[in-house]
């Protein structure tokens, strides 16, 4: 038997004061998210915009050593608590196109750390530690400024998409037996 969209039941049951902690769980962890994107893009331009190796070494350093682990333990908090919210309220995970798009864009960006980001990183403390023992390093870091801004403009997309909450639901198909 199908059921339609709109009378399936929650595959969760929350209480109100569950949802709730849930719901701040998920708004704060986002804005860590975009506040470790606001480091990292900062860390970014430090490192481009002066000419002092000191503070371009810090730079590359700190971004090497410290920004994998919390912006993905973030971006985790993120879609757990989003995947609690969908599946125990009324807009379930691909009932409404702002939370399916939204669930895509979490796995998306949280792959992108693990897959591209992450590997990299290494390299760029290589880089930094080099630049702070005064000797040269060849390592490209121009492509370092597009992970921040890609993230920040999804984390942005994200947030509106959850204000706004626009495009409806998820049609649903049933499929006919013969």
């Amino acid at each position: 038997m199908i059921v339609a969209a709109s009378t399936a039941p929650r595959a969760l049951k929350i209480g109100q004061m569950t949802r709730k902690l849930t719901l701040v769980t998920h708004i704060v962890s986002a804005g860590t998210w975009i506040g470790i994107d606001v480091v990292v893009g900062t860390l970014v331009l430090a490192g481009w915009l002066t000419a002092d190796p000191t503070i371009q070494g810090v730079a590359y350093v700190a971004l090497g050593s410290f920004v994998v682990v919390p912006m993905l333990a973030s971006g985790l908090v993120c879609l757990a608590s989003g995947l609690i919210l969908g599946l125990g309220t009324r807009y379930g995970l691909i009932r409404y196109w702002w939370v399916a798009i939204k669930l895509v864009m979490n796995v998306v960006l949280c792959a992108l750390i693990v897959f591209l980001l992450r590997p990299g990183m290494p390299d760029i403390v290589e880089h930094g530690r080099s630049l702070l023992a005064g000797s040269g390093s060849d390592v490209d870091v121009s492509a370092l400024f597009f992970p921040p801004a890609v993230s920040l403009a999804v984390l942005t997309t994200a947030t509106v998409l959850a204000v706004f909450k626009p495009f409806g639901r998820v049609r649903s198909r049933t499929n006919e037996e013969t």
